[in-house]
């Protein structure tokens, strides 16, 4: 196993909280400040959540329906979209911020969830561990993506190097259809652990089985541009966000002594800037930063705490632009002498120096 070391400081490469004063928040503090943001609107919650599902259910029917296959092409991008706005609100209901206690959401966000791949044993195990670990070393991918620092990078072996190039390679993202949902999501865990996450099975079998319907009762034509392609486009998104927000130039590893909630949100986790269109289907995904303060205020009020709180309001930014992308997959490995992420070429010419 690839061994971790924890000789971590701050530097002025990377993200520097502002220094204390009796007006700046911090810590509990700062996390105590976003407590009235974390109450749900029910109305409001089922109104999102109604309104998207139905949407989705209505443009990919559509897909699959329309008679021209440049119209089909253009509502399985759509539908693909309002794919990754569900995402959101399932997401939401499984951190316990929207529809708690709801029988109706249950059933509702079960039944999504077998069919898109997201089985709830699984996701909330591995999305709970993401959460506790987002701004740490760690060469395991157990929902998230690894991170690990130049010194074991060059201590590791050749196939531990692979495996990690492989984790957070652009087409692994890319294919997160394969690779990060049906695999890391559901194929793995039912392999290591069946009794446990049997519900991982149910998903594939209900994923497979709709895919099968829709070919022998309407054609290859259909399960592609109802279930294939839009599938393929939402995953890709949902992965690359998913990345960029803890994988990006300017983000700061924690040692295990240092680590806190507080921390890992502000400076392990990005506010990805989006134009309003975006942040729409994305459910507010973009204010990553404040969702890892407090996992409980509903993706709709994420831009309401932001305003509201001036802490919160200079987070380290991404967006969308291809410079960006292409600079979080550039930054692979944390240096510790240099104090901020780097890349492998990087690594190698340090390591030579």
């Amino acid at each position: 196993m690839i061994q971790t070391s924890s000789n971590i400081t701050n530097s002025s490469d990377t993200f520097e909280l502002p220094e204390h004063s009796a007006d700046i928040r911090v810590g509990r503090d700062l996390i105590a400040a976003t407590v009235p943001f974390a109450k749900e609107s029910r109305v409001k919650s089922w109104w999102h959540v109604g309104v998207t599902l139905s949407l989705m259910i209505i443009v990919l029917a559509f897909a699959g329906a329309a008679p021209w296959w440049p119209l089909q092409l253009m509502l399985s991008i759509l539908g693909a979209m309002l794919m990754v706005r569900t995402f959101i609100t399932y997401h939401d209901y499984m951190h316990g911020s929207i529809l708690q206690n709801s029988r109706a959401a249950w059933i509702i966000f079960h039944i999504y969830a077998a069919f898109a791949l997201t089985p709830p044993s699984s996701w909330k195990e591995s999305h709970n561990f993401h959460h506790g670990h987002v701004g740490k070393f760690s060469a395991v991918s157990i929902g998230t993506f690894p991170v690990i620092t130049t010194k074991m990078w060059h201590a590791a072996s050749f196939i531990e190097r692979a495996r990690y190039r492989i984790e957070r390679h652009p087409f692994t993202v890319m294919f997160g259809y394969l690779t990060i949902f049906a695999f890391s999501i559901c194929l793995l865990p039912l392999f290591l652990n069946p009794l446990k996450h049997w519900d991982s099975l149910l998903s594939i079998i209900a994923h497979g089985g709709l895919i099968t319907v829709l070919w022998v009762f309407g054609g290859a034509d259909m399960a592609f541009f109802v279930v294939l392609l839009p599938m393929t486009i939402a995953c890709a998104l949902g992965s690359y966000l998913f990345f960029a927000q803890h994988s990006f130039k300017r983000m700061n590893i924690i040692s295990p002594e240092a680590w806190t909630f507080y921390r890992a949100a502000l400076e392990s986790s990005s506010y990805m800037r989006l134009n309003k269109v975006m942040q729409w289907f994305t459910g507010n995904i973009g204010y990553h930063h404040i969702h890892h303060l407090n996992v409980h205020i509903p993706f709709y009020r994420l831009p309401e705490a932001m305003a509201a709180i001036p802490e919160l309001q200079s987070p380290v930014t991404t967006t969308l632009a291809l410079r960006d992308v292409i600079n979080c997959f550039k930054s692979s490995l944390w240096d510790e002498e240099l104090q901020h992420m780097v890349t492998y070429r990087e690594a190698k010419k340090f390591s030579s120096v």
